[in-house]
């Protein structure tokens, strides 16, 4: 995805009225039902999942998305004060009344969600389609501010962010879904990037995530950043000339994970990869349970940050800082800055910004970045997994250096 100068900075549904926003939650919550019924078709009336890290039950997760809108807009009386109401303001009732002991995170913890008597999905697709009709009502006599519609806005991004957990917890268990992945590309020589002064953070009205609030501003020196993302014929290289083998070209820490997972099945690429072809740069990896080809000039994906560190070192690079990564997307664009393609690793571990403030709900969403400042790596971009109203280039997510399940890849970077 190449952004247009039209577009580059245009916040789309984040400044998204009444009307754009009601049809909004109506596709948002189709999705989910969608995904919902795919997960039901292949897993059983159970949907049941192995309990691991990077898993939740699906069940869960979908009726915790109709809770987190419900709990912030049908049962918050408070909601009009916007990003301002506290976070424990008094609720009314739920129109499901185990609701809160059901889908509530601070009542029932990750580990505990496998052992729960959670609804059947009958009942969940019922409460989802119930809030939804509860929160479009509303929503038609909210005041047109961004303060009335805050929640309203909230209520799409966190169904939005849900909708990508669930293509990614379908590509983890092999639940076959019909999601095309992006064209490979010709590989592009680097871009080179003027020196600036560079001012971090939402600069508007409108919907953002408190980890994008604030500020920071930085003097960045010319640097040359990749024109796309690394690719799989790229990636090969370094698995070829013994990548995975190599310790000076890992940190410390880097290498300590690969040692561990040495002891189990080991590694030698990235997850899901089967095959890898070093003469044609093209890797079998399974998608949604599907041993696909990937070409040689598609992204490479489900990369963690140890492994984008090490390609990095190994090619004499580095990963780019955030801020390099966001002058490109605005400076570069009109000169085949590739991007949305895979979320995209940086050099940087999650901080905040000078002005931060901790949203609200996050808690409630298990959304809160605060426990991971200093250890999350910051992610930037969209993946072929983001909602078209998701992609901005301000957008800020994160993730521990570990994590591979997401639809992450990365690019390279040098003064």
């Amino acid at each position: 995805m190449t952004q247009s100068a039209a577009t580059i900075d245009d916040p789309d549904m984040r400044c998204a009225g009444r009307d754009r926003l009601s049809l909004a939650l109506m596709d948002a919550r189709n999705h989910t039902l969608h995904l919902l019924g795919k997960f039901e078709q292949d897993l059983g009336p159970g949907l049941a999942v192995p309990q691991a890290p990077d898993l939740v039950p699906p069940l869960w997760l979908a009726g915790h998305v109709a809770w987190l809108a419900e709990y912030w807009t049908a049962r918050n009386p408070q909601r009009g004060l916007g990003p301002a109401c506290p976070a424990d303001a008094v609720r009314i009732g739920s129109v499901e009344p185990q609701a809160d002991r059901w889908f509530d995170p601070s009542v029932l913890p990750h580990d505990e969600r496998w052992s729960a008597d959670l609804p059947d999905v009958a009942a969940v697709r019922a409460y989802l389609l119930d809030t939804l009709e509860t929160l479009l009502d509303l929503l038609q006599k909210a005041e047109d501010s961004d303060a009335s519609l805050y929640f309203f806005r909230m209520a799409l991004f966190h169904e939005d962010l849900r909708g990508e957990q669930l293509l990614a917890m379908a590509q983890t268990l092999g639940v076959p879904l019909s999601l095309a992945l992006p064209p490979g590309a010709r590989t592009r020589e680097p871009l080179a990037v003027p020196a600036t002064r560079w001012t971090l953070g939402w600069p508007g009205p409108g919907f953002a995530l408190g980890i994008e609030c604030g500020h920071e501003t930085e003097a960045v020196p010319e640097y040359e950043i990749d024109a796309q993302p690394v690719t799989w014929a790229q990636f090969v290289e370094f698995i070829d000339d013994g990548g995975y083998d190599r310790p000076e070209l890992w940190s410390p820490a880097g290498w300590q994970w690969l040692e561990r997972e040495a002891q189990g099945e080991g590694r030698r690429g990235p997850r899901h990869v089967e095959q890898i072809g070093v003469a044609s740069g093209a890797v079998l990896q399974n998608l949604f349970g599907k041993p696909t080809r990937m070409g040689g000039g598609q992204c490479a994906m489900h990369v963690n940050w140890w492994e984008a560190d090490a390609y990095a070192r190994w090619a004499g690079r580095r990963l780019p800082t955030e801020v390099e990564w966001e002058i490109a997307v605005h400076v570069a664009h009109r000169r085949g800055f590739r991007w949305g393609d895979v979320r995209e690793w940086t050099a940087g571990t999650l901080q905040p910004w000078a002005g931060y403030r901790p949203d609200a709900w996050g808690r409630h969403a298990e959304m809160d970045p605060q426990p991971l400042f200093g250890s999350a790596r910051v992610l930037r971009g969209a993946s072929f997994g983001t909602r078209a109203r998701m992609k901005h280039p301000r957008a800020r997510g994160w993730a521990l250096p570990e994590r591979d399940d997401g639809f992450v890849g990365f690019r390279t970077c040098a003064v």
